[in-house]
């Protein structure tokens, strides 16, 4: 009973965050022929006036992010070009990652050392998950240890979510809000559905960072075992 349960609630903190946050952007993507400028053209000017050197923006088909090897604000087509207050909100919260990066900010500088390592945990887990079973038959001890590893790997992306939690949320709330108002980017309204974008937003993560740990759980748990 207590594994259904637990299949209900990681379904739902994966897919009801996503249906959420879907619907609040779409419900913002509409054109607004009052936006003297798109998201892109938002991100050029941000860049530029928070003194963000060799920061670039370019169109991408791969998810709205920023890069900080390659030094560049990627937003979708939709973003890129579009005047909606998606867009714009969009493009001040990948300025706002930028501008961490810009100012090595060390929550920032902590998720990128921890996605390289969960980068390489990733490909470790199949492996070992692959392995495990076969050394059941040979040494139960030596199985138990490789599966250890693969619950390692999973800790790794779990560290990730939490390390990303604080920094969206900076990215958001600490940059993108504040500059928004304070350069009168949008009335009072605009500002309004901008929180609720970016809080829309924020709770995937906060769903992620669930998720992740539920899993460890299950894990832990059949280690007890």
């Amino acid at each position: 009973m207590i594994w259904i349960l637990v299949f209900i609630l990681a379904v739902a903190l994966f897919f009801l965050p996503q249906w959420w946050v879907g619907r609040v952007l779409k419900r913002h993507s509409h054109e607004r022929e009052d936006f003297p400028g798109t998201g892109g053209e938002l991100a050029l000017h941000l860049i530029k006036a928070h003194g963000l050197e060799g920061v670039q923006v370019e169109a991408t088909e791969a998810g709205d992010h920023y890069d900080p090897v390659d030094k560049m604000v990627r937003l979708t087509p939709d973003k890129l070009e579009g005047r909606s207050l998606t867009a714009i909100v969009v493009a001040a919260h990948e300025v706002g990652h930028a501008i961490q990066d810009h100012n090595k900010e060390k929550t920032f500088n902590a998720r990128i050392s921890a996605a390289k390592f969960a980068n390489v945990a990733q490909r470790i887990t199949p492996i070992a998950f692959w392995i495990s079973p076969m050394l059941a038959f040979v040494s139960p001890a030596a199985s138990r240890v490789t599966l250890g590893i693969a619950v390692i790997s999973i800790l790794a992306s779990t560290l990730v979510h939490l390390i990303t939690l604080p920094v969206e949320w900076d990215a958001s709330f600490g940059k993108a809000l504040p500059i928004l108002e304070k350069g009168e980017y949008l009335n009072e309204q605009d500002m309004k559905d901008a929180h609720t974008i970016l809080l829309a937003a924020a709770l995937t993560y906060v769903a992620g960072s669930l998720a992740s740990l539920l899993n460890v759980w299950r894990w832990l748990r059949y280690f007890r075992h």
